[in-house]
């Protein structure tokens, strides 16, 4: 008899018979040397059985287990959409739809959408229903998370094979930032800020690739105003953050100056890759000789040694064909300030 008051616990059915795993997992280890595929999925067999040695509590394994399970579901339903870019969109769910930012976002949506983009939102309610309602079911994703109140999905994107629901907020925040190409943060409250920081200290110590991160409030409203003021006077004046780090985000107040900012930070710059200590910033443009002489002078505080060449694919880079004709500047990034990065980024958009 059970004393605790819990449901006694019952051992998950596999999907695959045991019959099937054996042979997968026999596959998996006679897979060529040189399958890197084959030996990450190897080596992270191992770490699971490594999990069941470590003889943990039962609510680490489910944590693991889960985190897996949606992970593994994410990735798949973004897979097929990686050639298309996205704009992960913040913003409170409480938002009513008579409020200015509820409309500012839903035109922002669709006017980014008019540009070849899809939309991400958290997909409740408030500045998400706003944004996928000018997005349209079609090119929005929602990435919703169980909670007991608020976290509904909204009408645009309910019974979407494109909403996918987390237990765990840093799975969810996760594929946030994986599928974006840019961020757009609303109005919101803790969440909002939450996710926002996040971002920001993604950005600040290079753990995500450069994009355009916009805080955009409807005209009139002084919101990011407000929240820029505190960083500069709390953050900024006490040297918690550097004059640099400011350039990480660009606050606006119209769909139109959202848009271009976003399609701006793209004009040149199309992405980047770390090659041992190399940085190959990957350009859709080059540059003249003249320019990059002009950039050698403005920019040599990024340098850990040499100087910013302009190159061909670096041979590790050959493993993305479809990049392969894009003309690359190449450097030695000391890796000390991001947002220095970020205006050198700005620096050749404008060129």
């Amino acid at each position: 008899m059970t004393t605790t008051g819990r449901s006694p616990q019952t051992r998950p059915r596999p999907a695959l018979s045991r019959d099937e795993i054996l042979h997968r997992i026999s596959a998996l280890l006679d897979s060529r040397d040189d399958d890197l595929h084959a030996a990450l999925m190897t080596e992270l067999l191992t770490g699971l059985l490594k999990l069941h040695d470590a003889h943990l509590d039962l609510l680490d394994v489910k944590i693991v287990n889960r985190a897996v399970k949606e992970l593994r579901h994410a990735f798949s339903v973004f897979h097929g959409y990686r050639n298309r870019q996205k704009v992960s969109i913040f913003g409170s769910a409480r938002t009513l739809s008579d409020d200015p930012n509820y409309k500012l976002a839903s035109e922002f949506a669709q006017a980014i959408v008019r540009e070849g983009f899809m939309v991400i939102t958290g997909g409740a309610d408030g500045i998400m229903r706003a944004a996928q309602e000018g997005a349209g079911r079609e090119n929005s994703f929602g990435v919703n998370i169980m909670l007991p109140f608020e976290q509904g999905p909204n009408s645009t994107i309910a019974d979407d094979p494109k909403l996918i629901t987390f237990k765990y907020f840093f799975t969810r925040k996760l594929m946030f930032q994986k599928e974006a190409n840019a961020i757009a943060l609303f109005p919101g409250g803790f969440g909002t800020h939450d996710e926002g920081f996040e971002i920001l200290t993604l950005a600040q110590t290079g753990k995500s690739d450069p994009q355009p991160i916009i805080c955009l409030q409807a005209s009139g409203c002084d919101y990011w105003d407000d929240w820029s003021a505190f960083v500069t006077r709390q953050l900024l004046k006490r040297k918690l953050i550097n004059e640099e780090d400011m350039s990480l985000f660009t606050i606006v107040n119209s769909v139109e100056a959202a848009v271009n900012h976003i399609l701006r930070f793209y004009r040149r710059y199309h992405s980047m890759r770390f090659v041992g200590r190399e940085l190959a910033m990957r350009l859709k443009q080059t540059i003249t000789l003249e320019q990059l002489e002009q950039l050698r002078g403005r920019f040599t505080d990024l340098l850990s040694d040499g100087t910013f060449e302009l190159r061909g694919p670096l041979a590790e880079e050959l493993d993305e064909p479809a990049l392969r004709d894009l003309p690359r500047l190449v450097f030695n990034f000391n890796r000390r300030s991001t947002g220095r990065l970020r205006q050198l980024i700005s620096y050749l958009n404008e060129l």
